[in-house]
């Protein structure tokens, strides 16, 4: 009996100590940014050696954290062709444990706008968008890694193209059986705070199936909320990489801080890291973990998208 008592003891201690590694931390978060939104990069335009450079870093991270390749790649890069040029994603895969067949992705773009033809500051860094989504995609891949719980497979996405037409969620969309895809958390503009301050993000799409509402009750412990997309007239659910998926009827939709009505960084060169707030930053992202673990768990499957 008391051998019994002392093997659950030492169980219960490593399986603590096993759950306080998994944590998403500013200092990480920070540098991945930093990198990201870096001049080095030269506003990671498709096509350009900036965004070479950018998916290079990427790939980098999915091998640093441990990650599988996607379905018979050889590398993590998904790489395609538009009109004779080359062009990737990055994509990355967490195997499921007991539902290796159901799918949850985390997505985000890691292109942006490039150079400007002229004036002091030609570089449209990107740092919020989206460089921020990406920051928060490569976060969680090495904190579900280091949690080593997901009963449903995980598969992590840097698109490339979102800036001209969403090339790359398109040629993603293409490579894979939506109907396998449980949930998508495309993840776009985090960097700085919603419309109702911070610890605070929206859901596109809301209304289009009960994705927002599961999100909602897992963080009802957390001083975290997610509120309905407050920008109807921007039509924002059919803008970003979750519409190519949505159309498919899965449950694809982006969380994003961005107030569109008045933030005044969205597009223009002055989208650098500086203007960011990376403690709140750091906090939606964990408050992403955290709404996500019934999904990623198997424990709940949020109603398909009709159109």
């Amino acid at each position: 009996m008391k051998k019994s008592i002392v093997l659950l003891f030492f169980f219960l201690v490593f399986y603590s100590k096993a759950q306080e590694k998994a944590k998403i931390e500013k200092v990480n978060v920070s540098r991945i940014e930093n990198i990201l939104a870096s001049d080095d990069m030269e506003g990671r335009a498709i096509f350009t050696p900036g965004i070479a450079k950018a998916s290079a870093f990427i790939e980098n991270e999915f091998k640093n954290i441990g990650l599988s390749f996607y379905k018979d790649l050889q590398s993590y890069r998904q790489e395609f062709d538009v009109k004779g040029k080359s062009a990737n994603n990055v994509v990355a895969v967490l195997v499921g444990q007991t539902k290796p067949d159901e799918y949850v992705i985390f997505s985000a773009h890691y292109d942006h706008l490039g150079l400007k033809e002229g004036g002091k500051d030609r570089i449209y860094n990107g740092a919020n968008d989206d460089a921020s989504g990406t920051t928060a995609v490569i976060a969680l891949a090495n904190y579900f890694k280091e949690k080593n719980q997901n009963q449903r497979t995980i598969i992590f996405v840097a698109f490339t193209g979102e800036e001209i037409g969403g090339l790359g969620s398109n040629f993603f969309s293409k490579s894979i059986d939506a109907k396998k895809v449980v949930a998508m958390f495309n993840i776009e503009m985090i960097g700085t705070e919603s419309k109702w301050g911070k610890k605070s993000a929206y859901i596109t799409g809301f209304e289009k199936s009960d994705f927002g509402l599961i999100l909602q009750r897992n963080l009802l412990n957390s001083n975290f909320k997610f509120y309905p997309d407050p920008y109807p007239k921007e039509q924002l659910f059919y803008r970003s990489d979750n519409a190519r998926l949505a159309a498919l009827g899965v449950p694809a939709h982006t969380i994003s801080t961005s107030k569109m009505d008045i933030e005044p960084n969205y597009h223009k060169v002055s989208d650098e890291v500086g203007t960011l707030d990376l403690d709140n930053m750091t906090e939606i992202i964990e408050a992403i973990a955290l709404s996500s673990q019934s999904i990623i768990n198997g424990e709940d499957s949020p109603s398909r998208v009709t159109r």
